[in-house]
């Protein structure tokens, strides 16, 4: 990662983070404590779930937060800021406790992905990195999921780059798409940062660079024999780069190359119908194991279709509609404060955001997320907002209730179920206490997370909702802010 050292996104954020720390250094309030929490509202695409990814990167911007000389400078250039908080910024660090649920794990609306314990001057600066390192690759992460998922058990590679918004995009969003499950990256960047899979075969132009289409492959099949996928549709798919292909995998059999990983590339026309009349010729002329890839705009819907259409696709390539997530260009989390740590340092003192929309309240204190398991199954049974010091049994019943339509009630019998705490401490006093695994090793969690989830939950149109519940004593912390400002307003 040495090319990201030299990386200061200190200044990366909004200008009223800093004018919101000039305010609180000038009211002696910089040290007082708060909690704030980084969590979402809806599921993005209308999933059943989202996949949270970015954290390793958050680590990386914590770690390298210091305001350079330069950044002073520029600061001071501003006319905004007083020469006492400048120099304050000098010596700049952050020095709280930041805990995470950890990446590639699967997450719900209005659980705190992220929560961060700090001084309050410290954790309003961070907001809007957080936000936008995990916002972004928690959106490809999820959308990446859909597109597996529709594609049943095929390879999906991850080809968007080219069509990605910017570097940044293109070489995040591809380590996302990896978290999710992607077979491999066209990214050759990201293959080296990361240390994941890259694939990729050859363009139109390589075909078109020869006097004819046979040569063309017959040149790539001699230089790569062992990774032999033929693009077959620049001329004519059915009439000549299918033929032409399999003449080629005929002169590969005949001189005796084994023909370890090889088939065709379809990047246009009809994809049902061609893979399907492909499929049969390459098994007539004996080669039932040719790869038949495609590429072209696809996203989870066209596969989905395809499938439907009986298309002999087994590898499929997406590309602009994945690492631009197409249909949904945002993930929407936010950061809130919900929580200041009393005068004399013992306890929390806890906060709450009104709305007229009742999804905009937030919930108050210090708090973590309990996850519910089927102790047989091993599948959830719902996540449970609770507070950081509440202690649960599973060995005792457990009474789960809906936040709003608190009627809705399930009572889970002592010994039937298990709990995992999803947050994990990552800094602790502005210390990293957490080790990042490695991407790939990120992705065998992430399939382990997703078998955790009841396939109905995992539906890509009208999925089934999984419960976010409020234990009973954040619950009655909640309503109790409510009524007392309830009281004030009246």
């Amino acid at each position: 990662m040495e090319n990201m050292e030299q990386k200061n996104l200190t200044l990366l954020t909004d200008l009223y983070e800093l004018t919101m720390m000039q305010g609180y250094f000038k009211e002696k309030n910089a040290n007082e404590t708060v909690v704030f929490d980084m969590f979402y509202r809806n599921n993005p695409h209308g999933n059943g779930f989202a996949i949270c990814a970015g954290l390793e990167q958050v680590i990386e911007y914590i770690e390298n937060l210091r305001f350079s000389e330069d950044d002073i400078a520029y600061l001071g250039s501003l006319n905004l800021f007083d020469k006492d908080f400048l120099d304050y910024l000098r010596d700049f660090k952050f020095t709280g406790d930041i805990y995470a649920i950890p990446e590639g794990t699967v997450v719900f609306p209005r659980e705190p992905l992220v929560k961060v314990i700090a001084p309050i001057m410290q954790a309003q600066l961070i907001e809007t990195a957080l936000l936008t390192l995990i916002n972004h690759q928690s959106l490809i992460a999820t959308k990446a999921a859909r597109v597996i998922h529709a594609a049943k058990g095929d390879g999906v590679m991850e080809f968007g780059l080219r069509r990605a918004q910017g570097p940044d995009a293109g070489i995040y969003g591809a380590r996302a798409a990896m978290i999710a499950g992607c077979i491999g990256t066209s990214n050759v960047l990201a293959g080296k940062m990361f240390d994941v899979p890259v694939k990729g075969t050859h363009a139109h132009s390589w075909i078109m660079s020869f006097p004819d289409e046979l040569t063309a492959f017959r040149t790539y099949a001699k230089i790569y024999p062992s990774a032999c996928i033929l693009l077959v549709d620049t001329y004519d798919t059915l009439n000549s780069g299918v033929p032409n292909a399999i003449r080629v995998f005929k002169e590969m059999r005949e001189a005796g190359i084994p023909l370890a990983f090889y088939g065709i590339r379809l990047d246009s026309g009809d994809l049902a119908y061609l893979s399907k009349k492909a499929k049969k010729m390459l098994d007539e002329a004996g080669f039932p194991d040719a790869v038949i890839s495609a590429s072209n705009d696809l996203d989870e819907d066209l596969i989905s279709s395809l499938k439907a259409q009986g298309a002999a696709i087994n590898s499929w390539g997406v590309g602009t509609n994945l690492i631009t997530s197409k249909d949904c260009p945002s993930f929407g989390g936010v950061y809130k404060l919900a929580a200041v740590k009393e005068k004399n340092g013992k306890g929390f003192i806890p906060k709450i955001k009104l709305s007229e929309n009742a999804e905009k309240i937030t919930n108050p204190g210090n708090k973590t997320i309990q996850r519910i398991y089927n102790k047989d199954t091993g599948k959830i049974i719902a996540d449970l907002i609770c507070l950081a010091d509440e202690k649960f049994d599973p060995n005792n019943s457990l009474l789960l209730f809906d936040p709003i339509e608190t009627w809705k009630k399930t009572l889970l019998a002592p010994g039937s179920y298990t709990l995992r705490e999803l947050l994990v401490p990552v800094f602790q006093d502005g210390r990293c206490v957490y080790r990042s695994p490695k991407v790939m090793e990120i992705q065998a969690y992430c399939k382990k997370e997703l078998d955790t989830l009841w396939d109905e939950s995992r539906r890509l149109v009208n999925p089934h909702t999984v419960h976010v519940d409020l234990s009973n004593e954040l619950w009655h912390m909640k309503k109790q802010l409510l009524d007392s400002y309830h009281h004030e307003t009246h």
